[in-house]
């Protein structure tokens, strides 16, 4: 009878399994967007790599190129389900004020996020320029919880929230960021003693 012998540990690494071609192309978004925060489209694909943990080619059998791997993090990076799920999030029995405090914060770091993303990848954000602008479901949700203390109808409160939140955070217009709870006092309280 022959003796078996087994192969030392590090012989029995398995290498990871596959991903469906859809959930690895999620995976390396998901890996490439603070890259791209960082560094615009200067990132490396070497560098992609890396933080997905995968082989540099790996890339390469979900995206046709990099370029089609930046629109892919562009089309994530300017996709509103995230804040609206956020928002959605926040508890509609808060106070008024605090809830408006909780959306502006969550407003505000999508505002910045978005200009700084844009800053690195401008150019590429042109087949997004013709989109209609979107509304907030979830902010009109909120705003409708506390219908009795608005002057306006809660959809036109969630619109004026992000346009005020927009103007106090956007760096092209305001010098310095407004604090959330700040935005929240001047919305709700306006600039009158």
């Amino acid at each position: 009878m022959r003796a078996v012998h087994a192969e030392p540990v590090h012989q029995l690494r398995r290498r990871a399994s596959a991903l469906p071609p859809g959930e690895r192309r999620e995976m390396i978004v998901r890996a490439a967007l603070p890259l791209v925060l960082v560094h615009g489209e200067t990132v490396t694909t070497k560098d992609i790599a890396e933080a997905a943990q995968i082989a540099e080619g790996t890339i390469f059998r979900v995206f046709a190129s990099k370029e089609e791997l930046l629109q892919a993090v562009v089309d994530r990076a300017l996709d509103p389900a995230p804040l609206e799920e956020a928002i959605g999030a926040i508890d509609p029995c808060l106070p008024l004020e605090d809830a408006v405090v909780e959306a502006a914060t969550l407003i505000q770091r999508r505002v910045v996020d978005v200009w700084q993303f844009m800053s690195g990848v401008g150019h590429r954000i042109h087949t997004h320029e013709k989109r209609p602008p979107v509304q907030s479901p979830a902010l009109t949700k909120l705003f409708e919880a506390h219908r009795r203390q608005l002057a306006v109808k809660p959809a036109e409160a969630a619109r004026l929230l992000r346009s005020f939140v927009l103007a106090m955070s956007h760096p092209m217009i305001s010098p310095e960021r407004v604090k959330p709870a700040e935005i929240a006092k001047r919305f709700l309280y306006g600039v009158a003693c």
